[in-house]
């Protein structure tokens, strides 16, 4: 069983086709990373996944269930949770309440003392945000704001995870934190759909890989196999392929 398969899938905005047929798969207990460049459509789509775009055409199915065109809420309901690009924490509510919210998207298990052991285990995964639990989202750092982030989606006990930039705006040493958070994750078993534009980082942690370029996915295989394609390496690994021309 897969727990997310797309096929042919189509996103428009308006007149303009922004995905066209892709198609992809993630295993339960894999991290699949998707890169390509700005305006590729990764963002939409992670969007279209979690219900938050409805698709002009194809299927989406987690865990074997059909989520196309779910609304975003119904998505979350089932099982997968979208941790957007830029964060998204509401930084007027305090650290506590932003990890409450999360909870709210849950099947079950909201009752008070499943709430505590489920804030508990995520404290854990991110010690940095214990201290600062009533503290004003607004008030922590870029790295602690994503740790927030994935913690708030964590909260809502998804069975998939979809990350979108997870490193996007974060100094070096913040970047390492947030790999390693996620790299933890994939040690408790998280399924995680990683898109994110640091192709060497993702493809060093993912185990597949696909490429999407103008809406359509390029290339695909384990991530090592993708990173040693030489057209991926020129363009998204910041350095030029050392294989003979064909």
């Amino acid at each position: 069983m897969s727990a997310l398969t797309v096929s042919g899938l189509r996103v428009s905005y308006g007149a303009v086709a922004v995905l066209h047929d892709v198609a992809l798969e993630v295993r339960p207990g894999e991290i699949v990373s998707v890169i390509g460049g700005n305006g590729a459509g990764k963002t939409t789509l992670l969007k279209t996944i979690a219900g938050v775009l409805r698709p002009t055409a194809g299927r989406i199915s987690a865990d074997s269930l059909d989520i196309t065109g779910r609304p975003s809420w119904w998505v979350a309901r089932h099982g997968v949770a979208l941790v957007p690009e830029g964060r998204g924490v509401f930084g007027d509510q305090s650290v506590r309440d932003n990890l409450r919210l999360g909870a709210l998207a849950r099947a079950s298990g909201r009752d008070a003392v499943t709430l505590r052991s489920d804030l508990d285990a995520v404290l854990a995964l991110f010690p940095a945000l214990a201290e600062k639990l009533e503290l004003p989202a607004a008030s922590l750092s870029g790295g602690q704001q994503q740790m927030l982030a994935v913690a708030r989606g964590l909260m809502a006990r998804p069975r998939l995870m979809l990350l979108d930039e997870p490193s996007l705006g974060l100094a070096p040493m913040l970047v390492r934190e947030i790999f390693a958070a996620i790299q933890r994750l994939r040690e408790l078993g998280m399924t995680i759909l990683l898109v994110e534009q640091m192709a060497a980082q993702a493809l060093a942690l993912a185990d597949r890989a696909f490429v999407l370029e103008r809406g359509r996915i390029t290339l695909e295989g384990s991530a090592e196999a993708v990173g040693r394609d030489p057209a991926v390496i020129e363009a998204y690994l910041g350095r030029r392929s050392s294989a003979p021309p064909s």
